[in-house]
């Protein structure tokens, strides 16, 4: 089956017009903050939350956490800064292109991996496996503690006191957390709603038992697309795997295809970034077209009919999704759990469980701020306590803490 070249536009919609859809998000309409502010006489909510994002120290952050390669790889692949700009700029042409509210989109794409450890998804496993008797550890939930308590900014109030449809949408990044029965989605069937979001839930009603803002599923898409994309352009890069080796995807092989048709000879390095370029085109010009398909069947109203829905109204045609599939094989096995990669991951690995352990037994070697917080009789707390602090950790900083922790530290190269 061909992959789908270009969507129908809207009636009356011409390429880079800006237009609102009822469904949209409205700013003005927002259900608020959980602390009221003062409406600001220059920006909307949204555009606050999006600069707020921007300012924080999490958000810095990202400059120095890795994707998939450790820094120390090269200046030209990927760190969750560069990824989460491309999100972002992603989520803002399929917001425009759909006539949602781009600031809203954007904000949920630049805050979506906020709450990401060091050391990529290494990272993330290692803390769970750690954090196995203390209620777990899930980057989502870790991005909420981040925008509603860790963030020390603000006068009147701990985290950055985002919307509700900002919250709404980090939370629900991947879909409902709940059934309608009240019961936890497959996500969560095994270990519960993560404590962080079962405790704010008890502030904020966030409807965890529905789906998110068009402007939310949206963004979840851009982080999928902008994924895809540049791993591949990244495990290119680094000779993981070739071009001949990326035509066991029959959708990348296409686009192989149409590359040599139109520029025979092309030399590899500008074959590489077409092809990631021609996979982002295909990929945003699909998602556009197969929801508008499904907006014109539902016709909601306003937002909360998305929310509603019984599926995700924002979404890849059954092509598409296939294809995302098929990337998504290919690279788990040839770049994520590739042999070059396992030792380093091994080793970023021990240097959280390390970290873990050592602060575990002695919190009193953490910084003073971090240590005041952990509760002697309170295992659960302070075991919380040190897993905020490590998940906020840069790969750099997680390296250097280590070295003064310990006499010998992996060089994860």
């Amino acid at each position: 089956m061909p992959y789908p070249q270009s969507p129908i536009p809207p009636v009356g919609h011409e390429p880079g017009e800006r237009w609102r859809a009822p469904y949209a998000c409205r700013s003005t309409t927002s259900r608020g903050r959980l602390v009221a502010e003062p409406v600001s006489a220059t920006r909307g909510e949204f555009q606050r939350d999006r600069d707020r994002i921007i300012h924080s120290t999490a958000f810095r952050r990202l400059k120095h956490k890795t994707q998939v390669f450790v820094s120390h790889e090269g200046d030209h692949y990927r760190t969750r800064l560069t990824h989460t700009i491309e999100v972002a700029q992603i989520a803002r042409a399929l917001a425009r292109a759909l006539g949602l509210d781009e600031d809203l989109a954007e904000a949920l794409a630049l805050a979506h991996d906020l709450g990401h450890t060091p050391f990529g998804h290494t990272g993330e496993d290692a803390l769970e496996e750690c954090m196995a008797g203390f209620g777990g550890f899930d980057h989502n939930a870790q991005t909420l503690r981040i925008v509603t308590r860790l963030e020390r900014r603000y006068a009147d109030f701990d985290g950055l006191n985002l919307s509700w449809e900002t919250l709404e949408g980090l939370v629900k990044h991947n879909g409902p957390l709940l059934d309608h029965a009240g019961r936890p989605t497959a996500r969560y069937a095994k270990n519960g709603i993560p404590v962080a979001i079962v405790e704010y839930q008890q502030r904020q009603d966030l409807w965890l038992d529905s789906y998110a803002s068009a402007e939310a599923q949206a963004a979840a898409l851009a982080d999928d697309i902008a994924y895809n994309a540049h791993d591949i352009d990244d495990g290119l890069r680094a000779g993981l795997f070739g071009h001949a080796e990326l035509r066991a995807v029959p959708f990348l092989a296409e686009l192989l295809d149409e590359i040599e048709r139109l520029h025979p000879g092309l030399e590899r390095a500008r074959a590489t970034n077409e092809l990631v370029r021609r996979v982002i085109t295909r990929f945003v010009e699909d998602v556009i077209a197969e929801s508008q398909r499904r907006l014109t069947a539902l016709m909601p109203d306003d937002a909360d009919a998305i929310r509603r829905a019984d599926a995700p109204v924002i979404a890849f045609s059954a092509v598409i999704e296939k294809a995302d599939r098929d990337i998504k094989g290919f690279l788990y096995p040839n770049m994520y759990r590739h042999p070059r990669i396992a030792p380093i991951r091994a080793d970023a690995a021990q240097v959280v469980r390390d970290l873990f352990a050592r602060f575990s037994a002695d919190p009193a070697a953490m910084p003073e701020e971090w240590a005041a917080g952990c509760d002697p009789l309170d295992e659960h707390r302070r075991a919380r306590r040190i897993a905020d602090y490590i998940a906020g950790m840069t790969d750099w900083y997680a390296l250097d803490e280590h070295r003064r922790l310990f006499d010998a530290t992996p060089s994860l190269r």
